[in-house]
């Protein structure tokens, strides 16, 4: 870490111990010592047995439960708002769902927290929390082991805190650019998005902590998420969204799987057969349990035949009706032994019993160093005219940073995956600043202050950017301009359209009209339409930066780091050229429940409206390929301080397709290199032009050149048919495509596969 991270890093620290107790709540003292598994004595029996596999062990526990214990297992405490609370909650960690353990069998309690890019409601538990970049910047890395850094931070901080399950791993494609959520997840491509969350999953589960994929399946908007029933024809499911859950399901064995709120062909997912047994149980052999997103379990009976384990975070239909079922013979005791089984064997597999939690305090330093090693890959740089950038502080003696609140902070996002930051929304006064459900929250990590320490000797002036004419004359006697534009994401809501928010279109262009050397730093979560894109020297994508968001972005604007993020999802010219241009929208009576819910209104649900993924296929760039519409960003696409020339292709087809190719760094500057590979499939397979197979990061020093060789996994090669019910080798060419983003490939071999 250089000194003006560190220096910050500290800064924040002071701020956390200083500044918590004037905004946030009381902690959970008395629950949170029952939820850590003070027992008398330390248990003994045979379950105890680690050299026992965790099926052997769950089965052991299994024999030892009464009735009463295994339905105390398959559902939640409750939920203040949502849900009554059973007395049972009092022995939890306070986060927003819990399973009560069997003490007297050394079973402890399930603590849950949403984890999606940090640790939710830290500050009103009186803890501090890292930010990481959220997860569409994890993707936008392209890098396999800073997904399980990312991982293994959440995990530490999870456990330091007294919890012992993470609520991340969104895994949902970016069908809906709009989607409010894009921000929590790992962009447009399967195998993208489902390698990232294994890695990531694998990180969070080597800290003993449980780890989830979710949010299973297709929940690929927020607008009537309760009540849209999305079609989708089986093959282009499989390929799609599918694909994502069932690579990061066999590559991160995550302990647990969260079914999403939505139907599908009809079905909540959560009483989803098709989806809940037959492809994540049987097909794909995932030995975990399924729990449903917090209300979302309709049923008893069907929920429970469909393969839902554990109903959050309440009791609705997974307390006493399940219990009467099974009395009454309605349910089975096997079907009841199965769900219970899979969370005991999740608990086992998971070292949750085995690793007791403790309260520690975290590594706030290095966690943060994580945090910004994290960011400073995942920054995309999208222009760079006549090399602006990087800036040289000797030569540059003015500069106007512009916009965006950047000189106090810089933005996240909301709903479920908000973490507190320290001292509170740095946009609100000190003791003002506590986080509420969507509200726009602001890190205290300071652009403007990361610029003045490494231009020293410049006039570093800031404007609001609030009235285009006067950040124009602010940026006008400049000799550089640093504009930042927003757009602010949340669970809840999808974004009316791609554009940024209120008149920040006209203040960068305003600005880039009165200054030449403009540089545009985005913080977004999803992709942003750029009408003034021609006019700027230089644009970077920042995405919503983390705890330390400002010192990796400093980093990169002077050249210490050298940029290597990749778009993970397209960047088209106009919602126009959207699969959908515009977002189906529940009608009123669908929207949202009102007042106290009923559970025979909860088991019905909101009456459904229809989407339909008519698509198919063509998620991301794969539509705009197959459609023949340019677009302002490619998938896969970001440029570096420095270039990179690939040569030799090689493809050697066997068990699994080795494709080698050499990558020289050609420039004058160190850096990183996502090396991407692309296949076409044969016309007969009837798919989109081409389709990501495999990728790797190559880091090379200034002249160096590494010859690499990435595995192709055969599934990637082939299509879901539907008859055979498997995936299949279509027999034929296939184009191997070999470069740095999804539009700019030199290298290409055709290979005939049988």
């Amino acid at each position: 870490m250089n000194f003006s991270a560190r220096t910050a890093a500290l800064r924040i620290c002071a701020l956390m111990l200083l500044s918590f107790a004037s905004f946030t709540a009381p902690s959970f003292g008395q629950g949170a010592g029952h939820a850590h598994g003070k027992q008398a004595a330390k248990p003994t029996g045979p379950w105890m047995n680690t050299s026992l596999s965790p099926d052997d062990r769950a089965a052991l526990v299994l024999k030892e439960l009464t009735l009463d214990e295994k339905i105390l297992l398959i559902h939640g405490a409750g939920l203040e708002g949502m849900t009554p609370i059973s007395p049972t909650r009092i022995n939890s960690n306070g986060g927003v769902g819990f399973v009560m353990g069997i003490p007297r069998l050394g079973i402890p309690g399930i603590d849950m927290s949403d984890a999606a890019y940090g640790v939710r409601s830290s500050g009103e538990n009186g803890r501090y929390s890292t930010a990481l970049p959220a997860n569409v910047g994890a993707a936008a890395s392209w890098d396999v082991d800073a997904a399980y850094e990312y991982g293994a931070v959440i995990g530490r901080e999870l456990r330091a805190q007294g919890f012992n399950m993470s609520l991340g791993g969104g895994t949902n494609l970016t069908r809906e650019s709009r989607n409010g959520r894009t921000f929590e997840y790992l962009g447009e491509d399967p195998v993208l998005a489902g390698t990232l969350v294994g890695k990531l999953i694998q990180g969070t589960q080597s800290q003993h902590v449980i780890g989830d994929i979710k949010h299973y399946a297709f929940n690929d908007q927020e607008s009537g998420r309760n009540s849209v029933n999305i079609h989708i024809d089986e093959r282009a499911g499989r390929e799609s969204d599918l694909l994502a859950f069932e690579i990061g399901v066999a590559t991160g064995h995550p302990a647990a799987t969260m079914c999403s709120y939505n139907r599908i062909n009809g079905d909540f997912a959560c009483e989803n057969k098709y989806l809940l047994t037959t492809l994540l149980k049987k097909d794909w052999k995932f030995p975990g349990f399924v729990l449903s997103d917090w209300g979302g379990t309709h049923s008893t009976e069907k929920a429970s035949a469909a393969g839902l384990d554990n109903e959050e975070p309440g009791e609705f239909f997974y307390g006493d009706a399940y219990k009467t079922a099974v009395q009454s013979g309605k349910i089975s005791t096997a079907e009841l032994d199965d769900h219970v089984q899979r969370i005991l064997r999740s608990m086992f597999a998971a070292g949750v019993v085995d690793f007791p939690r403790e309260r520690s305090v975290i590594d706030v330093l290095g966690d943060l160093d994580v945090a910004r090693r994290i960011e400073e890959g995942s920054i995309v740089l999208l222009k760079n005219t006549k090399s602006v950038l990087p800036l040289d502080p000797a030569k540059v003696r003015s500069i106007a940073v512009i916009g965006a609140h950047a000189d106090v902070g810089m933005i996240s996002g909301g709903g479920s995956a908000q973490v507190d930051p320290p001292g509170g929304n740095a946009i609100m006064p000190p003791g003002q600043g506590a986080t509420h459900w969507q509200e726009q929250i602001w890190f205290p990590t300071s652009p403007l202050k990361a610029i003045q320490a490494r231009a020293p000797e410049a006039s570093v002036k800031y404007d609001p950017g609030t009235d285009p004419a006067a950040a124009a004359e602010a940026a006008k006697g400049a000799d550089v301009a640093v504009v930042f534009a927003y757009v602010w994401e949340s669970e809840g809501m999808d974004l009316p359209n791609l554009s940024l928010t209120g008149n920040q279109d006209a203040v960068v262009a305003a600005v880039a009209a009165a200054n030449p050397k403009t540089i545009v730093v985005l913080e977004t979560g999803s992709p942003v339409t750029m009408p003034w894109v021609d006019s700027p020297a230089a644009i970077l994508e920042a995405w919503y930066a983390g705890s330390d968001g400002a010192n990796a972005l400093g980093n990169v604007l002077f050249g210490s780091v050298n940029p290597s993020g990749k778009l993970p999802n397209t960047f088209p010219k106009s919602e126009a050229d959207l699969p959908h241009p515009t977002i189906v929208k529940p009608p009123p009576a669908s929207e949202n429940f009102t007042g106290p819910v009923a559970p025979a209104v909860r088991a019905a649900g909101l009456p459904a409206f229809q989407a339909t993924y008519d698509e198919g296929l063509k998620v991301g760039y794969k539509w705009y390929d197959a459609e023949n519409k340019p677009v302002l960003f490619p998938f896969g696409y970001g440029l570096s301080y420095t270039t990179y020339d690939y040569t030799g292709l090689t493809v050697t087809p066997g068990q699994s397709v080795e494709v080698t190719f050499t990558v020289a760094n050609t420039g004058g500057r160190n850096g990183s290199e996502v090396a991407e590979v692309y296949a076409a499939l044969p016309a007969s397979a009837d798919e989109p032009p081409k389709r990501l197979v495999g990728f790797t990061k190559v880091k090379l020093q200034t002249g160096e050149k590494r010859t690499v060789t990435v595995e192709v996994d055969p599934k990637y090669l082939s299509i879901f048919d539907v008859k055979k019910n498997d995936w299949s080798l279509v027999p034929g060419d296939y184009t191997f495509m070999v470069g740095g983003s999804s539009a700019d490939l030199p290298l290409k071999q055709v290979v005939t596969l049988r």
